[in-house]
């Protein structure tokens, strides 16, 4: 009998875009990989800090994610780490993506990296960017909750 139960393993994640952006909404999108980077990945050797995603002729691509080649990559394969991957998203889902891109000037950021029933599926946010106040606000909010915890622990 098979197991249907479904396992999200981690690969990365790009905390960076959480402190940067209010994220609105979410998606999973598949990307197109090649061989090399499968294994790159599978050996956790990705950056996604400096990656965004942009939308060209209807289609979804991912730039300056940083995926580094294994050391045991084929000799007749030159890898491009930092080579523009595609995204693979339903039409409806891209067309949502360029209404809010194009009209009401959100931006879209790589979130997390991970494998979904031996797949590797890319979270993507459709999301605003913060001003310094607050992004200084939500560290005061979160330093807070922190020496909350804190009190409790003490007292039970």
């Amino acid at each position: 009998m098979k197991d249907t139960k479904k396992t999200n393993a981690s690969i990365a994640l790009n905390r960076k875009a959480r402190h940067d952006y209010f994220i609105e909404e979410t998606f999973e999108a598949g990307v197109a990989l090649e061989g090399w980077e499968v294994k790159s990945l599978r050996s956790g050797r990705v950056q996604l800090d400096q990656g965004y995603i942009l939308l060209k002729n209807g289609e979804a691509w991912l730039f300056g994610a940083l995926i580094t080649p294994l050391q045991t990559v084929s000799t007749h394969i030159s890898p491009d780490p930092q080579r523009s991957r595609k995204l693979l998203l339903q039409r409806r889902e891209i067309n949502k993506l360029i209404g809010s891109v194009e009209r009401k000037g959100y931006t879209i950021v790589p979130l997390s990296l991970y494998f979904k029933n031996n797949r590797i599926k890319l979270e993507i946010g459709l999301a605003k960017g913060k001003k310094s106040h607050d992004k200084r606000a939500a560290e005061k909010d979160r330093d807070w909750q922190r020496q909350k915890q804190r009190v409790f622990k003490k007292l039970s």
